[in-house]
């Protein structure tokens, strides 16, 4: 038996927690057979045919977002089978933004991140995350890693 403990703020728990869940839940979504995600109707960016770096890269810039050229970091998620209450608002940041987790339930997708450099605050350690199913992309998320920082939806702060 493996026990790891860790000692982390409740807030960073939350973000981390969230973003697990959201990841989770794009995982869910795509792999359902039930046809692609799409974001909401204001921002009219295509989610499919996101098969290259390339293709990632233009997809963030489409919302306004310059980063790094390469990832960061790149992540194989499980998504959960079901979901605790633990999800419900990293399921509903995803669904804000036209994204349904739950229906990639069981089902395994890739995480991307990436730094952004023009977060408009000025913030320097903001990153976002992709999720990719099959070549579609399924949930992200924009945060900061601070102690105190934020999570939000993929469109830029202001608009």
């Amino acid at each position: 038996m493996l026990i790891v403990t860790a000692k982390l703020s409740r807030r960073r728990l939350a973000l981390w927690g969230a973003a697990v869940v959201g990841l989770l839940c794009c995982a869910l979504l795509l792999g359902s057979g039930r046809g692609q995600p799409a974001l909401s109707v204001e921002t009219a960016v295509s989610t499919k045919g996101i098969k290259t770096n390339e293709d990632r890269l233009r997809f963030l810039s489409d919302f306004g977002w310059q980063v790094s050229p390469e990832p960061v970091a790149v992540e194989e998620l499980l998504i959960p089978k079901q979901f605790d209450d633990s999800y419900n608002d990293y399921l509903a940041l995803q669904a804000e933004q036209g994204f349904d987790l739950t229906r990639l339930a069981g089902k395994r997708l890739k995480r991307y991140t990436y730094q952004i450099t023009n977060y408009p605050t000025g913030e320097g350690d903001v990153r976002v995350n992709l999720l990719v199913y099959k070549n579609t992309v399924a949930g992200g998320e924009v945060l900061s890693s601070k102690l105190d920082g934020f999570l939000h939806g993929l469109s830029m702060p202001d608009r």
